[in-house]
């Protein structure tokens, strides 16, 4: 199974996952803001839909958050209802103004 490869700059950030029959690896992007991380955009190649993929990332991001202490903003919608499923990761979401 493919590991999850990290991408941590400064600003911004990446989770990566190469998708078997796909040029075009599944991932997930952030942008930094504070202490906090913005979950900005998931994708997942057609190649690889439907596997749970887009979950491995997710819980990849949520085990960091967790790990190093930051907290996450949502605003990718994949991300955002991952985050409805999961009540157990209040933990890690940031407090963000409506």
């Amino acid at each position: 199974m493919p590991e999850i490869v990290r991408e941590n700059h400064v600003t911004h950030g990446a989770y990566r996952l190469a998708v078997a029959g796909s040029e075009r690896g599944a991932f997930l992007t952030w942008k930094a803001r504070g202490e906090a991380r913005i979950a900005d955009h998931t994708f997942v190649p057609p190649e690889g839909r439907g596997q749970g993929i887009a979950a491995q990332l997710v819980h990849a991001l949520i085990a960091d958050a967790r790990e190093q202490g930051f907290k996450i903003v949502p605003q990718c919608s994949y991300v955002e209802a991952a985050f409805r499923r999961h009540p157990e990761w209040t933990d890690v979401l940031a407090d963000t103004p409506s």
